[in-house]
């Protein structure tokens, strides 16, 4: 089952301390104002936060699913996923989990990772 930018919406507003908020014509998704995702222009495609040194790695893995903007996103810790080719929400909340957590202050990371162990005992 693909995911859709409904499905963008819902799991990055799951997230702790998350806000949406309209920039450069797209949604963002933010941690404290810091953006860690957006979807692309239009609403087929969601840009996040992922270490440089993955990014080649995952491209090369699934050039179908992952990409990047020539030009845009060569300096910045971003990659690109169609939306189509995500394979389903949970691979799209295990995405958006990661940009947050690059993202996100050590103070909310450690609430939501507090919070989370609470919930496994």
């Amino acid at each position: 089952m693909a995911t859709n930018a409904d499905d963008v919406r819902r799991e990055a507003l799951a997230l702790p301390e998350t806000s949406e908020k309209f920039t450069w014509n797209t949604p963002t998704f933010r941690v404290r104002d810091k953006i860690f995702a957006a979807l692309g222009e239009d609403d087929t495609s969601v840009a996040f936060r992922c270490p440089r040194e993955e990014r080649a790695e995952l491209i090369s893995s699934e050039p179908d699913k992952f990409f990047m903007r020539a030009g845009h996103d060569d300096n910045y810790d971003w990659i690109r996923a169609h939306l189509a080719a995500v394979d389903d929400v949970e691979e799209l909340r295990a995405i958006l989990l990661d940009a947050w957590r690059m993202t996100a202050p050590k103070r909310v990371l450690k609430a939501y990772d507090e919070a989370r162990a609470a919930d496994d005992s």
